[in-house]
């Protein structure tokens, strides 16, 4: 099975995009660190920025939510993408197939409210 999950911080706002079929889908990066302690001082250690998608009302509410900064937690799939560039050179990246997101409350609150239908965007979260 194929499922990752993480929690750390958006570094910008979630881009909104529509498929030529209507499709909405919201691509943002998630910065993932943890603390450390090293010769006793604790630091931050970067563990890395991982791209993440999310698609349909899933990418409308995360767009019209999450704010850059914002610590969330993102459930989803990891799909690797392979292609070659304009100068023949073979690229691949990894990312996050977004299934599930939402702001982190371990250290905030948040305000839920649901979509009116499925598509429509739900308010704004309120998480500080």
């Amino acid at each position: 099975m194929n499922q990752v999950a993480l929690v750390g911080n958006i570094t910008d706002d979630p881009e909104l995009r529509y498929t030529q079929s209507g499709a909405a889908l919201a691509g943002f990066t998630v910065a993932v660190s943890h603390r450390s302690k090293h010769n006793g001082e604790w630091q931050d250690v970067n563990d890395g920025f991982f791209r993440c998608t999310a698609w349909r009302s899933n990418a409308e509410n995360a767009a019209h939510t999450l704010k850059k900064g914002m610590r969330v937690f993102v459930a989803g799939k990891l799909v690797q993408r392979s292609w070659q560039d304009n100068d023949g050179n073979k690229r691949q990246s990894v990312e996050i197939q977004v299934t599930h997101v939402g702001p982190d409350l371990q250290f905030a609150t948040a305000e839920v409210a649901k979509s009116a239908a499925e598509g429509s965007p739900a308010p704004a979260a309120a998480a500080g």
